[in-house]
């Protein structure tokens, strides 16, 4: 099943799913909303997400996102944790703390919440409700102004390393 789903609200999400993947994304949401209970959790882009975001860059481009975000794939259920501050992506920080989970930048791949370590994945979650949303440079889904982070050095360093030299 597709992670994104043509969906309004949460409940919906979570009826839309088949079993046993609907349980699987129902404990987690239970975890997620214990975690961090100040997140409002809402639909973004088609998938389950909580605390919405507005972003504008200074390009002005601006679009609608999440502070952390869940989607039923076919293969495995994907959280995405958008944080990352001077030291990386919050995410890849815990690859040792959940090592049957397969990590990229911002997201965390697993296919039961049985394969996590419960309380390694509130840490990450309440490390994602305090750290800045990455390259955000507009305001917050409540108006305040907010101050663009750099982006992780990493990621920096990363996208220089694979460029391609023009011909």
């Amino acid at each position: 099943m597709k992670g994104q789903l043509p969906v309004t609200t949460p409940e919906q999400y979570l009826a839309r799913l088949e079993e046993p993947r609907r349980t699987e994304v129902a404990r987690l949401d239970a975890v997620i909303r214990e975690t961090l209970p100040g997140l409002e959790r809402c639909i973004v882009s088609g998938m389950l997400a909580y605390g919405p975001v507005h972003y504008r860059y200074a390009s002005g481009r601006e679009g609608d996102s999440a502070r952390v975000s869940v989607a039923s794939n076919a293969s495995a259920i994907s959280l995405y944790a958008l944080a990352a501050d001077d030291r990386g992506w919050v995410a890849e920080r815990y690859r040792t703390r959940l090592p049957r989970a397969k990590i990229g930048k911002a997201c965390v791949r697993f296919n039961r919440l049985e394969d996590l370590d419960l309380e390694a994945l509130r840490a990450l979650l309440r490390e994602v409700e305090v750290t800045p949303f990455p390259g955000h440079g507009g305001e917050t889904k409540a108006g305040e102004p907010r101050k663009r982070p750099a982006m992780p050095k990493r990621s920096r360093a990363r996208a220089v390393r694979t460029a391609k030299p023009r011909r």
